[in-house]
């Protein structure tokens, strides 16, 4: 193995660390003294044999501040990169903003509002300028905390969706698409929010269930009778169809007929569609294809007209008594005016049903035909999917897949185009008779042409980040490095919305290459009992609230503990208080071994080592390699697990007390400095990437180096392997571990002190009395002394002498009422066992179970009964 021994530039280690760790003494210092040096800068052309490793970040809001979404993303994407800086990769990791169109201008508009002006009273090209300034001013928070939380970006690239760089590239591929026929305008219909007055992405659409009113309504009379149901009744003006299923019995007379359309006196056809469901209420839909998007569809296959009968406000416009009233005004208003007509079929009656709610403002969202702008997905989507069926793309974890196939088999077009602002606007151009065009970025259009008023979606310009950032369109010596990316790291529940548009943008303009070789998804963050947070439940957890409270890597830590591929986060308050006494535990035990002199100079010893020392170097290097192991699979939950039992259990509470017992032998003393650095050396650097900041302070006092973010990264030395020190070993825990729990069971407290005499027999332990006595605090036997009790474990013998350390009396007591209380479990385990009718007929599961019951209690009565028996007489 490579031991940070045989590096150049090594100093004597020193012990300068304070008795106690406080994490905001250190953190900040920390990262600029990073950033100052440069260990996050990536050059192309610095170790062109190195491999390269590269990751966007998911571009947050500028809008945005730090969430536990981000807090657990950008902690999965950090630890990434920091092993693989560790590994000698030539890493970049490009930190950004994206210019979140409507959050943006709602935030500006907000201000405005505050001034009693409107971005109209500004006009468009001051509004924009207004945005701008605001995004100098107060925009981009998040990256500020994204230094708090020690994210190893290199900032020399920090890039923002709506910079020149970024606005090239839109330009150039939207002019691409063009030309390609794979951007078009059309009426088509979509998500409109009434109050943002813009189309919407269906990301931008949030659904949530609902209490309505199912309405039954009789249309036409007599034989042409058809009864509907609606919980828009409203929408029923601009009904131009009523739809059934063309194997529905019930119906098939009626088809191609026309019935009268209540309150409106136009008549409509009965058309037969496959998109009915006839099991569905009464097997026959009202069609209203300018404001459903299932009706649009059916209303394109059989060239129904569209009457849009309200405006962008979702003000009704169809002539007649609703005109003028507001959608929600019009919805009762109309029921009453069917129900005078006799029209109502049943009565109102409540429906729990899912209505689209705006992100941004939470306005139900209305769809609406417009004329919009649209990419033509299907080339698009089909590559995107090819690219995973044929594995040049992996999805982990693997299960998520079938969704992401889901999602690109059965796309449809997508809406481009915001009636905003704030963002690149369309680079589209009007003639004075009506002529179009597209001019390359390079290009100007002719004079007294007019630009189109609308925006791009901001999920546009963010499908280009894995190769705009690298100076696509340009063929750059970082675009040739770098792309395409290592891996996108991301959650799942964007996985349809902004994964695919990268991966069909990233193949269309990059020549059919990738824009990531995996896609590692991971979950959302919820409360300790699997509940999603929200304000309304009040159950929000604030990063920063944490960072100050317990530091930066104890809120990594926990997140990442709970990071399994693909799975949900649950986090609370007491597993962040954990993790900060985790890292208080690394502090004190490399403190106590800098005191001691633990140190990494020179060659780490092979020949005259104790066995507890090769017992924990051994169990070093399956640590290192159950580690590699569980991060290459993206496996952080398991990776944390393996450290944090390693460094706890065995590194601090076996290891270094038993050093204690060797560091004052002269003969073992200076080889058990060298492996307590040794080992506290490759622990920090394996934790480094999940808790960076504690681990260069502790690392570069422990080996007098600059810095723990360019130190390599452990391997594992079979050579190491020791299976009989670590088979020696274990019988040692199990002993100390069963004398502890005896202790416990006679009521003496940990720190007491009791006189025992130990009987070794042939046991190999024998060499280990001075750490057993240590451990379990044992006096050897003096004058006087008198065993009260005796017990045998792992061959050996412990006599203890209790006199005076315990009340008798109130642990025969105890005890007493404790075998009771196991006697009589048992007894009802053997009760329902020996009834042959219990076991025959109940389910084999309970039968095991009572059968684990029955084993359990004797185990306890046999226990109680041999610590009666130890107890001394009264």
């Amino acid at each position: 193995m490579t031991t940070p021994s045989t590096e150049r530039g090594r100093t004597a280690a020193h012990v300068d660390l304070p008795t106690k760790y406080q994490p905001a003494d250190v953190e900040g210092r920390l990262y600029e003294r990073w950033v100052s040096a440069g260990y996050f800068a990536a050059d192309p052309a610095r170790y062109p044999d190195r491999p390269a490793y590269s990751i966007v970040i998911p571009p947050p809001n500028v809008t945005g501040s730090l969430h536990m979404g981000h807090a657990l993303d950008h902690s999965i994407q950090d630890a990434l990169v920091r092993r693989r800086r560790m590994q000698g990769y030539e890493t970049v990791w490009v930190p950004g903003m994206d210019h979140a169109g409507i959050a943006t201008q709602n935030v500006v508009e907000r201000e405005l509002a505050k001034e009693g002006k409107s971005r109209h009273d500004l006009g468009r090209e001051a509004f924009v300028e207004r945005v701008w300034a605001w995004k100098a001013e107060s925009g981009g928070r998040i990256l500020g905390q994204m230094r708090r939380l020690g994210d190893s970006v290199d900032w020399g690239r920090e890039a923002f969706t709506m910079d020149e760089a970024r606005a090239r590239a839109v330009r150039t591929i939207f002019k691409r698409l063009f030309d390609d026929g794979l951007i078009y305008r059309a009426e088509r219909i979509i998500n409109w929010c009434p109050r943002c007055l813009t189309a919407l992405s269906d990301i931008e659409v949030e659904h949530a269930e609902r209490e309505g009113e199912l309405v039954s309504i009789r249309y036409g009379s007599g034989e042409d009778e058809i009864v509907v149901a609606t919980t828009r009744a409203e929408t029923m003006l601009g009904d131009t169809a009523v739809a059934v299923h063309p194997d529905d019995e019930r119906y098939r007379h009626m088809v191609g007929r026309e019935i009268e359309l209540p309150l409106t006196g136009r008549r409509i056809p009965v058309v037969a569609d496959e998109h009915v469901d006839p099991e569905f209420g009464t097997g026959a839909v009202k069609v209203t294809p300018a404001h459903d998007p299932n009706d649009f569809e059916i209303g394109r296959r059989h060239d129904l007209p569209s009457l849009t009968i309200m405006d962008e406000r979702g003000v009704i416009t169809a002539h007649g008594p609703f005109e003028g009233l507001d959608r929600f005004e019009a919805r009762p208003a109309v029921v009453a005016a069917l129900r005078q007509q006799g029209r109502i079929v049943k009565e109102v009656r409540p429906y729990v049903h899912s209505v689209g709610h705006c992100q941004r403002c939470s306005t139900v969202v209305e769809p609406r035909v417009s004329l919009q702008w649209f990419v033509k997905v299907a080339p698009l989507a089909k590559a995107a999917g090819d690219a995973v069926r044929e594995g040049r793309v992996k999805i982990h974890p693997p299960e998520m897949a079938a969704r992401y196939f889901e999602w690109v088999d059965n796309m449809h077009d997508w809406c481009i185009s915001r009636q905003l602002w704030w963002g690149h606007r369309i680079p589209v151009w009007y003639g004075p008779d009506g002529q179009t065009m597209c001019p390359g970025p390079d290009e100007e259009p002719p004079a007294g042409w007019t630009q189109d008023t609308d925006v791009l979606d901001t999920w546009f310009s963010s499908a280009l980040w894995p190769f705009s950032t690298f100076g696509w369109p340009e063929r750059t010596p970082d675009l040739e490095r770098f792309y395409p990316t290592s891996v996108l790291v991301t959650g799942y529940d964007i996985l349809f919305f902004w994964v695919a548009r990268m991966m069909m943008f990233g193949l269309y303009a990059m020549d059919g290459v990738e824009p990531f070789k995996v896609i590692a998804l991971h979950g959302m963050v919820r409360d300790q009992h699997g509940k999603k947070m929200s304000k309304s439940f009040g159950n929000v957890v604030d990063p920063l609230d944490w960072i100050d409270r317990y530091g930066a890597d104890a809120t990594r830590f926990t997140l990442l503990r709970g990071a399994n591929p693909g799975g949900d986060v649950p986090v609370a308050d007491e597993w962040a208080q954990g993790s900060r006494n985790f890292c208080n535990k690394l502090w004190n035990a490399t403190r106590f071994a800098l005191m001691n002199g633990a140190h990494v100079r020179g060659e780490l010893p092979s020949e005259g080592l104790t066995t507890v020392d090769r017992w924990v170097l051994s169990r070093l290097q399956k640590v290192i390699a159950e580690v590699d192991g569980h991060l290459e699979s993206f496996e952080f939950a398991k990776a944390c697990e393996t450290l944090y039992h390693f460094a706890w259990d065995e590194v601090c509470d076996w290891y270094v007390e038993l050093s204690k017992v060797q560091l004052d032998d002269p003969a073992t003393a200076e080889s058990t400095r060298r492996v307590l650095g040794e080992v506290l050396d490759n622990l920090l650097r394996l934790l480094h990437p999940v808790v960076p900041f504690v681990t260069e302070e502790l690392w570069t006092s422990l080996t007098g180096r600059e810095t723990i973010v360019r130190a390599e990264w452990p391997q594992p030395d079979r050579a190491r392997r020791d299976e009989d020190a670590e088979a020696l070993v274990a019988s040692l825990q199990r002993l100390v571990t069963e004398v502890r729990r005896f202790r416990a069971d006679q009521g003496l407290k940990p720190g007491q002190r009791v006189a025992a005499a130990l009987e070794w027999g042939e046991s190999p332990l024998a060499a280990h009395e001075p750490g057993v006595r240590m451990l379990l605090r044992l006096d050897a036997p003096g004058e006087g002394f008198s065993a009260t009790a005796s017990l045998p474990v792992e061959g050996v013998t412990v006599r203890l002498d209790t006199h005076g350390a315990i009340d008798v009396a109130a642990e025969r007591k105890r005890l007493e009422k404790d075998l009771a209380n196991a006697r009589k479990e048992a007894e009802q385990a053997r009760r329902k066992l020996g009834n042959e009718s219990f076991v025959a007929k109940a389910p084999e599961a309970v039968v095991a179970k009572t059968r684990d019951r029955l084993s359990q209690a004797e185990a306890e009565i046999a226990r109680l009964e041999a610590q009666l028996a130890a107890l001394p007489a009264a």
